[in-house]
């Protein structure tokens, strides 16, 4: 089987869909002219060459002339941990000041809707930092996956690095991936019998739930109310009772 790069995660640290392209191209070319580029991506000549200019802008393209021509060269992409360092330098910078202005709002929503890998990324982790020592989930499914292994790594190690203890109720699709992961430390695992398999999946974080829809595009909401926290938690509690290891 081919294997097949997710290159969404380009796009996650800011790159457009033509510069993905452009830049992949020039890696699997070499040093190119603009030529080569164009016939690579199926992409205008008007678009490669200002996606070229935005590549060398952010320093993940170089360039020298030939003559009238000008020779485009890819950066390492090693070199792409340093861009995404410097965004996040910058990024802080100006963090308190946002922070401050979220503060200014004395009225903040009880429940809001997520659409997209995006957003149920952004609903993880307000569920990371919602408090508490306990993360329970009810009902996580195999499309679940679909965030990738790394990102389901990184999040756990988060949590275990805060000493959040979780119980994870996961159906049983989930299995065989679970326990060959082997990343879910400080955590016990539990699973719904065979034939149970809903895409949608909840997790209680101190006063907060999270209600994640798997579908192709998923779909999250997050309520923070503590009175729908505990019947959420309580809810779990009589799943967890009767689910097996």
């Amino acid at each position: 089987m081919k294997y097949i790069m997710d290159t969404e995660i380009l796009a996650d640290i800011g790159l457009t869909n033509s510069e993905i392209k452009v830049y992949i191209a020039l890696l699997e070319l070499g040093a190119s002219t603009a030529g080569p580029i164009l016939d690579k991506t199926g992409l205008h000549n008007s678009v490669v060459h200002m996606t070229l200019n935005k590549l060398i802008e952010k320093g993940l393209v170089s360039f020298s002339k030939e003559g009238k021509r000008k020779q485009y060269q890819p950066a390492n992409p090693k070199h792409i941990i340093e861009y995404i360092e410097q965004k996040k330098e910058n990024f802080q910078k100006i963090l308190p000041e946002l922070l401050a202005k979220q503060g200014l709002s004395k009225e903040k929503p009880e429940v809001t809707t997520f659409r997209g890998k995006k957003g149920i990324r952004e609903i993880l982790f307000e569920l990371l930092d919602a408090g508490g020592k306990e993360h329970h989930t009810i009902g996580s499914p195999k499309e679940s996956i679909m965030l990738g292994d790394a990102f389901w790594i990184d999040y756990h190690k988060q949590r275990a690095k805060r000493k959040i203890q979780a119980k994870l109720l996961l159906n049983e699709s989930l299995r065989a991936w679970s326990k060959k992961s082997g990343y879910y430390s400080f955590a016990d695992l539990k699973y719904y019998e065979k034939g149970f398999e809903p895409l949608s999946e909840t997790i209680i974080r101190n006063d907060k739930v999270g209600i994640l829809i798997w579908t192709e595009k998923p779909i999250g909401i997050l309520i923070q109310n503590k009175e729908a926290a505990d019947s959420y938690e309580k809810y779990f509690q009589f799943l967890w009772k009767k689910a097996k290891s």
